[in-house]
């Protein structure tokens, strides 16, 4: 049992609760939550677990099943068909009630199936990239998933991890953790042990106290030890997913769907009331004018988009999960496909990601085996994340089975890695000595050193020695090297406390050159890119002159290079223009890449970000679409929406026409379905004017609707031709009202002509004749819009040069059959349809064929005068 003194501090709110916790001593702690230093035992943390639940919020556990399903009952379409369902079975019209009723089944049914699992499948492949933190339990540190931990679990935090719920710090070295997530600011915050409020400072917030970390935000830089105080949903991160009143930012897919809601809604708005009057006028029978008017609504709405869309994306996931691409966000894959400008990093990119160590050498660039002993010791004691870099350099040693010269050593301290200085220092005590080694980028390395080792002695860094120096290390960037310089101090301090304030009047011993080759595969990737219309951009926090010769291998055309002390000395103005004629941009910051991507949107671009640094997550969560690898950081994955399993561009390459498949598809369903509809009800108007009955029942006209759209059920399955994949593709709402408005009223003039047959060919003119009337065009209108889809769904000639996919093709046939299996069986009363004479069928053929023939011709047209196409 917890304390009296626990249970009256979790009495209060959240906040308090966490205040109150942070202004206990590190032995209180411990006590309260019942943990020790070893951490809790495995036994303990499974009964906390089962008490307090996973360590998930609200917006992270998957809708059961039961909910998903009430949720598919939610569509306008649904309620629309619910109403004309109520109301016939009121007026006793029971057949039409029922079909109604399983209209409204199918629907939510299909939509429901499609969700759960794409839900199922985002789950399973949320596995393959859970986040997992560093925990101790029974004085054993391990990784364990995030959602696995538990109030008084003691986590170790390093450069680069997610904190996996609201914490309480009681060890920490140079700790700077991003809270923006939480409070919007942009800057780091350095967090301290005992570093909270007084008691009587009622007004501070708890995210101001900086003994407090907190679930959602991440570790920029530094180190730390801390115990878990809460979890899941009683996190401050589980207060704003809960309630939480605005949704994440609009991305082009959400904005281009609510673009083509907004057209249908216009469409239906004037057209409803015009059907309703002109119907009422003309018959007298207003309240069958208004189910009427309804039912062209309905057969006026693409009903089955928002399961087109679902059925779109969860298929082209699954596609892309197939060949190492995991999407964790549905809507990123139509941006994928939009993307005209791709912004990536150069590292395991464009290169190898195997850095390997091929020189270090002194000063005057001579090989030196003491630069590489003590950039060893910098790689092998510091705790943060390790680069490739320095990997190479510990494996190096493995490979060569080389020891240090040192007879015994012992980790002192450690100054960690941080985007400004550009520099580690590990602390050692080698054979009763205090060596403090720095290594880092060059540039940063050369300001804080003034003496310089060659040969054993220790000289001034005098100017003709500092240019001797550069032109070493351009040399070495010429050949393609990425460079880092390594210092030395000794016997700084008699007690291991450092700073970076130490970082200074260091010597150096030498330089070490890393090799990352440019990718063979990169070369034809980025070339098929440029072919695709998408255009490569390399942001690097690198060396510019390595980063040209990599961009040259790769046939990236460089003009010239912007550095980002340049960039921040532009205007806005300045770069709008800038990055337009620049393909590389070297030595950025995280907030630079972040600015280069936010410009490339003002310009209207669509922008992807490749990246898997911790320095990448600002720019990954900037971009229209950010593609990480699931071997990044914690925090980085977190801020992509695509993960890929192989860090290649033939891999993004492959989801970019994808994308490109995924989006042409879901405009083949949309413009076609839209225009024909348009067509149709353009017809309606038409025939309301002058026929003394209606053209079509509204049950009739649903019934057609529904075996239509169920025919369109495979569109995500269909074949695009190569010519449609070749550029982004992007919502255009402009070009859907000139398709519609083209393309739609051609089918209202053959539907007159079939009118006109109907009329005086069989007769069909009374109100007493008009089952046989309504059959006629019955057929007419299903089969035509079934087969007009083959022949607007391709520029090219249908059925010859361009064949939709069998399973299209199977559904089409598919529709047709069911429409003349209705009206040629008994089933044919139940709809109040009637049996067609002998001869209406030649008339039939005769009117679909010239129809056809007409919608080819005006599609030519219309691809002269417009030169576009879906």
């Amino acid at each position: 049992m917890m304390n009296k003194k626990l249970t009256e501090i979790r009495k209060g709110t959240k906040e308090q609760d966490l205040k109150k916790l942070a202004l206990l001593s590190e032995r209180e702690l411990m006590m309260e939550l019942r943990t020790s230093d070893k951490g809790l035992s495995e036994e303990d943390a499974a009964q906390r677990l089962e008490e307090y639940g996973p360590n998930e919020v609200s917006a992270q556990k998957p809708t059961p099943a039961l909910l998903m399903f009430i949720e598919a009952f939610k569509d306008p379409f649904v309620y629309v068909l619910a109403l004309l369902m109520i109301v016939s079975a009121l007026t006793k019209d029971f057949e039409a009630a029922i079909v109604m009723g399983l209209m409204i089944l199918a629907s939510v049914v299909i939509t429901f199936i499609q969700e759960f699992r794409s839900q199922k499948a985002s789950l399973a492949l949320k596995e393959l990239i859970e986040n997992t933190t560093a925990v101790t339990r029974e004085g054993t540190t391990r990784e364990i998933p995030m959602d696995e931990v538990v109030p008084g679990d003691i986590i170790t935090l390093a450069t680069g991890d997610m904190i996996p719920a609201d914490a309480v710090l009681i060890w920490t070295k140079d700790l700077f953790v991003n809270q923006s997530s939480l409070t919007g600011e942009s800057m780091p915050v350095e967090k301290f042990v005992d570093a909270g409020v007084e008691k009587d400072q009622q007004g501070v917030s708890a995210l101001d106290m900086q003994d407090l970390v907190f679930m959602g935000t991440d570790v920029l830089s530094g180190q730390g030890k801390a115990i878990i105080l809460k979890t899941g949903q009683n996190t401050f991160f589980g207060d704003i997913a809960k309630n939480a009143t605005t949704q994440r930012g609009k991305t082009s897919f959400d904005i281009g769907l609510t673009k083509v809601s907004k057209f249908l809604l216009r469409m239906v708005m004037v057209l409803f009331p015009i059907v309703f009057l002109i119907n009422g006028l003309t018959k007298g029978e207003w309240g069958e004018a208004f189910f009427f008017a309804i039912a062209v609504a309905v057969g006026l709405t693409p009903e089955m988009l928002p399961m087109i869309v679902t059925s779109n994306l969860a298929k082209g996931a699954l596609t892309l999960s197939k060949h190492k691409v995991i999407v964790k966000e549905l809507p990123s894959i139509q941006n994928l496909g939009g993307m005209d400008v791709l912004c990536t990093d150069k590292t395991g990119t464009i290169t190898e990601d195997r850095v390997v160590l091929v020189q270090h050498l002194n000063p005057l660039g001579i090989e030196n085996e003491q630069v590489l002993d003590m950039a060893f010791l910098n790689s092998h004691y510091q705790t943060g994340w390790k680069n490739l870099m320095d990997i190479a350099v510990i494996n190096y040693y493995a490979e060569n089975e080389r020891a240090t010269p040192f007879k015994s050593i012992t980790k002192l301290d450690e100054i960690p890695f941080d985007f400004s200085r550009r520099r580690l220092t590990v602390v050692v005590n080698a054979d009763n000595h205090q060596f403090m080694v720095t290594k880092g980028a060059v540039e940063e390395m050369e300001e804080v050193c003034t003496h310089a080792e060659i040969d054993g002695e220790i000289v001034p860094l005098t100017e003709e020695l500092r240019q001797k120096m550069r032109d070493v290390n351009r040399k070495m960037n010429e050949q393609g090297m990425r460079v880092i310089a390594v210092a030395v101090k000794k016997d700084v301090h008699n007690e291991a406390v450092y700073s970076t304030d130490d970082e200074a009047d260091m010597t150096l011993i030498g330089f070490m050159g890393f090799l990352d080759p440019a990718k063979k595969s990169a070369i034809t990737a980025i070339k098929s890119l440029h072919e695709h219309g998408v255009n490569v951009k390399v942001l690097t926090g690198d060396n510019d002159i390595v980063a040209k010769k990599v961009c040259g291998d790769v046939g990236i055309e460089v003009s010239h290079v912007v550095l980002g002390a340049e960039l921040d000395e532009m205007s806005d103005e300045q770069l709008e223009e800038e990055v337009e004629m620049t393909n590389l941009f070297a030595k950025l910051n995280p907030m630079q890449k972040s600015r280069i991507i936010e410009t490339l949107q003002k310009n209207g671009h669509t922008v992807g970000f490749m990246g898997d640094g911790i320095n990448d997550a600002p720019a990954l969560r900037k971009a229209d679409v950010g593609i990480s690898v699931d071997t990044a950081a914690d925090i980085t994955k977190d801020a992509s929406s695509i993960i890929l399993l192989e860090k290649s561009l033939n891999v993004l390459e492959f989801g970019v026409i994808e994308g490109r498949k995924v989006f042409s598809n879901m405009m083949k369903y949309i413009k076609i379905t839209i225009s024909s509809n348009f067509g149709n009800v353009f017809s309606i108007l038409v025939a309301s004017a002058f026929l003394p009955f209606l053209p079509m029942m509204s049950i009739q006209l649903l019934i057609q609707n529904l075996i239509y759209d169920v025919a369109q059920l495979t569109i995500p399955w269909d074949n695009v031709d190569e010519e449609e994949l070749l550029k982004p593709v992007r919502w255009e709402i402009n070009s859907m009202a000139k398709f519609t408005l083209c393309i739609g009223p051609v089918s209202s003039i053959f539907d007159i002509m079939t009118y006109l047959v109907m009329w005086f060919v069989f007769g069909a003119n009374t109100i007493a004749d008009q089952s046989l009337f309504q059959t006629g065009w019955f057929m007419v209108g299903l089969v035509s819009q079934t087969l007009v889809v083959h022949m607007v769904r391709t520029r090219k000639l249908p059925f010859i040069q361009s064949i939709a996919s069998p399973q299209v093709l199977l559904t089409s046939l598919g529709a047709i059959l069911v429409g003349i299996g209705i009206v040629v069986t008994p089933l044919r009363s139940v709809f109040e349809f009637t049996e067609l004479p002998t001869a209406y069928w030649g008339w039939f053929v005769a009117i679909i064929v010239l129809y056809l023939i007409t919608v080819e011709f005006a599609k030519r047209l219309y691809i002269r005068m417009t030169k576009e196409w879906i």
